[in-house]
């Protein structure tokens, strides 16, 4: 059974589902989940969500506070450590809902939440299990690997302008997600961004749109969530990287999941990073149910 449900976080309404599997004697374990860089909900999560129930787990499915149903302002603009606090509210909110097994909780993130998957796993130890699906793991190297070399110096002159303008009460500078231009600029200037985004705007989330704030891609290539990896441990930890993604970069994630520390598992997808949510989606799903079944059920 799915509902709509909100929660305050920071006195900003977030709002999503709260998925319930059938009623039984004991309370059922839960997993709080939210989507990467800029997406909403509907852009897939339903589909994990509903496997994730079938097997007994409660799910709560948020959207990030200034994008899709949620409140908050300025509106599309992203701070990671935000989104980390939020994820640590709804788990709050989810542990006070009768039928959940306070003691029992999962968290699952994909792209950049995946990032705030394993900051979560190593600061929260009400966590008992972690999930981070193609995770951005260094924001500051996976930023140079998108941004062409002679932009850097212009998106730094373009951060201190923006930010000495907001000082002065001018609205947020913004810049697009993604392009359909080889040399444009966008916040993921990739063609597979292009592709998935517009085609998934267009069939699911008729809500997403096409803008960030500046300071959103000023605070990606501040935000490290790789470091924390080591301190996940003993939170069981299960990654699954794409080996062809170049959007979170595929060796930057391969070299965090080492230096992680048992116990962990990781899972090997073929293709790009956008693979993981449609034709790899039956993998992926399937790995992240087993791994909650085993470690919030057993």
């Amino acid at each position: 059974m799915r509902r709509d449900v909100d929660f305050d976080a920071e006195g900003v309404t977030l709002r999503g589902w709260l998925y319930t599997p059938e009623p039984t004697k004991d309370p059922v374990p839960g997993v709080v989940m939210a989507h990467g860089f800029s997406a909403v909900k509907e852009m897939y999560l339903d589909r994990y969500a509903e496997v994730f129930t079938a097997a007994g787990l409660a799910t709560l499915v948020f959207d990030n506070r200034n994008f899709g149903a949620s409140d908050g302002e300025p509106r599309y603009e992203i701070d990671p450590w935000q989104q980390v606090r939020d994820y640590r509210h709804a788990i709050t909110w989810l542990c006070r809902q009768p039928g959940i097994n306070r003691e029992r909780i999962g968290v699952w993130g994909s792209s950049y939440s995946g990032g705030h998957a394993l900051v979560l796993g190593a600061i929260d130890r009400r966590i008992k299990c972690v999930v981070s699906q193609v995770p951005l793991v260094s924001g500051s190297r996976n930023l140079a690997r998108l941004v062409r070399a002679d932009m850097a110096a212009v998106l730094r002159a373009q951060f201190d302008a923006d930010r000495e303008a907001r000082y002065t009460g001018a609205a947020p500078a913004m810049i697009p997600v993604i392009t359909s231009e080889a040399n444009g600029v966008a916040a993921l200037p990739t063609a597979d961004s292009w592709q998935w985004f517009t085609e998934t705007a267009k069939t699911r989330a008729p809500s997403w749109r096409n803008q960030v704030t500046l300071r959103t891609v000023e605070m990606l290539g501040e935000y490290e969530p790789g470091s924390y990896i080591d301190r996940i441990s003993p939170t069981p930890l299960l990654m699954l990287i794409a080996d062809s993604d170049h959007l979170a970069v595929a060796d930057e994630a391969f070299a965090a999941y080492n230096r992680a520390l048992e116990p962990k598992r990781l899972v090997i997808l073929k293709g790009g990073h956008f693979d993981a949510y449609v034709e790899a989606f039956e993998q992926t799903s399937g790995a992240a149910r087993d791994w909650f079944v085993e470690h919030l059920t057993s």
